[in-house]
């Protein structure tokens, strides 16, 4: 067994990345059925010799794919490919409750402290960005000048390529990318594309707000198909509803903060492959993952050509740079680029060669592991706090990734809309959970954690003992205001 990857595992040394070069090598294989389940892997030691290798870089990749799914390692054992099964029917680790009709969420004001979803823009790094935006803006070229390409420069689209094939195993060419400003404008442009009215389109349950809302505003039929402890359940979703566009948040799910797992992943693809269904996989802060490294995107397992990524620089850098991109199945390449040509929603042309800079340079990078790190411990400080003061009024979700952190009451019925209205007013950003359903609902707060420091922390704390003070004896009663 020590010498037969040798046969087939072929390394591009020039190419660099040697860690993620065995991992895809042995995930490809794997998802062949080449690999079968049970199938016994070489030792780290025999596979680094045979290879030329340090251990350490094929460690590396043993443990990616073991944090992935793949590989299920015992002590005193080979290391065995793991089974690719569904997870079984009817499992679920958070069944909603009812409550009352959903309505939009309140928008609060955009940048109090602890809103989800929003950066710390004090921690913007304006004189990198600065240097880069004020020389592309002297030093255009002529033909930069013009009309450009619809799905934009191609020195950006290279560069995001780049960016997402190394750290998210996107698999794609630059043909495939189309920049525009926002994840919600691509995925206004891809249900233009893929559905007409009255078509079925698959929401996570709890899930985006403004995704549903897009879909909507397309005239699609809205199934919410239920979200547990591994993100979206395909095999929970109602029968008879078979969608023309999934839309799914794998690597953070959005609320709950869930990852969805390998099994989950490979049902889903299933799905959409054999209903012939778009997914929508929306990467919106895959980069702030904390517990090891994070999940490769669903797109890079996709084969069949029915996932569109899209990715942002909203929730890396600010809002207001206005960047996003889109990785479409070849298909739908020359579709998206008369649809955005048509919407006339372009970035400018300076502020996308300013970025291809950015990237190039390795600016971004550098942002994301330090913020990566400062996230990581607020996160983590946060939830401590909150956990520490729940005295049974609430519990506090997933920190393993993502800038919100979701606090689900125990009361499933309370009235998290009056509650976070107030908390609004008391200056903090944060959202009620119920109106991300739709239907029966469990209420609680998201809470943004990129500006949580340690004082705004205790003003949550301290404003909502006042609102669900603890009662002796009686358990805990939030004041609702209905």
């Amino acid at each position: 067994m020590s010498k037969e990857p040798t046969i087939w595992l072929v390394l591009d040394r020039a190419a660099g990345d040697l860690e993620g070069q065995v991992y895809r090598a042995f995930r490809a294989r794997i998802l062949s059925g080449a690999l079968p389940a049970g199938a016994p892997l070489p030792s780290t030691r025999s596979l680094a010799q045979a290879l030329g290798l340090a251990r350490s870089t094929v460690v590396a990749g043993y443990d990616r794919l073991a944090a992935e799914g793949y590989l299920r390692a015992a002590r005193g054992s080979a290391t065995r490919v793991a089974p690719l099964s569904p997870v079984p029917e009817g499992s679920s680790a958070h069944r909603p409750a009812p409550s009352a009709a959903v309505v939009t969420p309140a928008d609060p004001a955009r940048f109090l402290p602890l809103r989800p979803g929003v950066p710390d823009l004090d921690a913007f790094p304006h004189a990198v960005w600065a240097r880069c935006l004020s020389a592309r803006a002297r030093a255009l070229r002529v033909h930069d000048l013009g009309y450009a390409d619809e799905q934009g420069l191609p020195l950006l689209r290279e560069a995001v390529l780049d960016h997402v094939r190394r750290t998210r195993a996107v698999v794609a060419d630059p043909a495939q990318v189309v920049i525009v400003p926002s994840t919600a404008a691509a995925l206004a442009l891809l249900a233009q594309l893929v559905l007409r009215p009255g078509d079925t389109a698959w929401v996570e349950e709890p899930g985006y707000a403004t995704a549903q809302a897009l879909l909507r505003a397309a005239g699609a039929r809205l199934v919410p198909v239920p979200v547990d402890g591994e993100g979206i359940d395909p095999a929970r979703a109602p029968r008879g509803a078979v969608p023309r566009l999934i839309h799914a948040t794998p690597s953070h799910q959005y609320p709950t903060g869930a990852a969805m797992s390998l099994a989950r992943r490979l049902a889903l693809l299933d799905r959409a492959t054999r209903g012939g269904a778009l997914v929508v996989e929306d990467d919106y802060d895959s980069e702030f993952h904390y517990a090891g490294r994070p999940l490769a995107s669903l797109q890079g397992l996709d084969e069949q050509g029915c996932v569109a990524y899209l990715g942002t620089f909203s929730k890396v850098l600010a809002p207001g740079l206005r960047v996003a991109y889109a990785v479409v199945p070849p298909r739908l390449v020359a579709p998206m680029q008369a649809a955005v040509r048509l919407s006339g929603g372009t970035v400018p042309i300076h502020t996308q060669a300013a970025m291809a800079d950015f990237l190039r340079e390795g600016h971004l990078n550098a942002h994301i592991r330090r913020m990566r790190k400062v996230y990581h411990e607020r996160m983590v400080d946060a939830a401590a706090c909150l956990s520490r003061s729940a005295a049974g009024r609430w519990r506090v979700g997933p920190v393993a990734g993502g800038l919100q952190l979701a606090l689900w009451f125990t009361q499933p019925n309370a009235d998290d809309q009056a509650i976070a209205r107030q908390l609004q007013a008391d200056g903090l950003g944060i959202i009620a959970l119920s109106p991300l359903f739709l239907g029966p609902a469990w209420a609680g707060l998201l809470i943004g954690v990129a500006t949580a420091l340690p004082d705004v922390v205790q003003h949550l704390v301290d404003a909502l003992d006042a609102m669900m003070p603890v009662r002796r004896g009686r358990g805990v009663q939030a004041r609702q205001s209905r």
